[in-house]
């Protein structure tokens, strides 16, 4: 038996980094959830994953794919917070699964889904929730592709707004294309849509109850990118200024999806709040992760302060799996 389960802790493995654009953000998230679990509570094993695919032990070793399985092993349960491709994406849920441990979030089949914009959409729209219209595009397809409209350039498997862009005027399109490319071999090309940008943060509870936290409308001059997400530069207002029949069109559309996908734990559904009701945008299974980031704030807003959320979320993994 270790100390830590001797003095009545639990294990938890706190992963981070991970092989995709999205590295850097995912080491602040899973930092800043190492350092905010309880100690009285819990024992905190942090692994990274290096940019290259290469785990790291607590101590920043190189130990493979087979001494982090090792470590993994020695642990309760397991909170991975990597975002974007080769972690979000299903990947350590798949892991986690094969290993037999319990984990924080949605599992396999749902954080692929939400991943991939496209197949979002689908679903989405599959049960009544409206998405921007949009062509899926590959390296061929957008070689083709003309412009006729101001639309938003996307990658269909990526996160925290890399290479995304708005395009204006068809001497950008190719440039904005390219961009995309550059991250993922499928290619999003979306109308812009004209509405207040509102996101939802949903937890589902063992028991089949979902929580939505207070929503923020985030206010932006043009498109919502990295430098606003990662920069302090948006205006994150909570709550918003929303009539009731708003906030309930965006609560049942956010649970609809998030049911929808199956997600589990938390996911952040991110709206346009147009004049015909909400349009979705886009579903992250495993946001930004921060004290300062948008679902802390959203939750804390409500009154669940960070650590208690961190706690919500790692007891009910461990519980029976919704």
């Amino acid at each position: 038996m270790s100390a830590a389960r001797a003095q009545g802790r639990t294990r938890v493995a706190v992963i981070g980094g991970g092989a995709s654009c999205e590295h850097a953000v995912s080491l602040a998230s899973a930092a800043s959830v190492a350092a905010a679990l309880d100690p009285m509570s819990y024992d905190v094993v942090p692994l990274t994953i290096d940019p290259h695919g290469t785990w790291l032990d607590p101590g920043g070793r190189p130990v493979g794919l087979t001494g982090a399985a090792c470590l993994l092993r020695s642990c309760d349960v397991v909170l991975p917070v990597v975002h974007g491709p080769r972690g979000e994406d299903g990947t350590l849920a798949a892991l986690c699964e094969l290993a037999g441990l319990p984990y924080v979030g949605s599992g396999v089949r749902a954080g692929a889904l939400a991943m991939d914009k496209w197949a979002t959409k689908l679903v989405a729209e599959a049960v009544g929730v409206a998405t921007a219209p949009g062509d899926l595009l590959t390296p061929a397809t957008a070689a083709v592709q003309r412009w006729t409209h101001p639309v938003v350039v996307k990658p269909v498997a990526a996160g925290s707004s890399h290479g995304v862009s708005l395009v204006e005027c068809a001497d950008d399109l190719l440039d904005a294309l390219d961009r995309a490319l550059a991250i993922d071999d499928r290619v999003l090309v979306e109308d812009v849509v004209a509405g207040r940008e509102v996101d939802v943060a949903v937890l589902g509870r063992p028991d089949g109850s979902r929580i939505v936290a207070p929503m923020p409308e985030i206010v932006v001059d043009g498109l919502f990118g990295f430098d606003d997400k990662y920069g302090g530069t948006a205006d994150f207002r909570i709550p918003p200024s929303l009539e009731e029949a708003e906030q309930k069109a965006l609560h049942d559309a956010a649970v609809a999806v998030y049911d929808a996908l199956g997600c589990a734990g938390v996911a952040r559904i991110d709206f346009f709040l147009t004049d015909d009701g909400p349009v979705l945008n886009e579903v992250n299974t495993m946001p930004g992760f921060t004290e300062q980031s948008q679902v802390p704030k959203m939750f804390a807003a409500a009154g669940l302060a960070y650590p208690e959320l961190l706690d919500l979320l790692v007891r009910d993994a461990m519980g029976p799996r919704a």
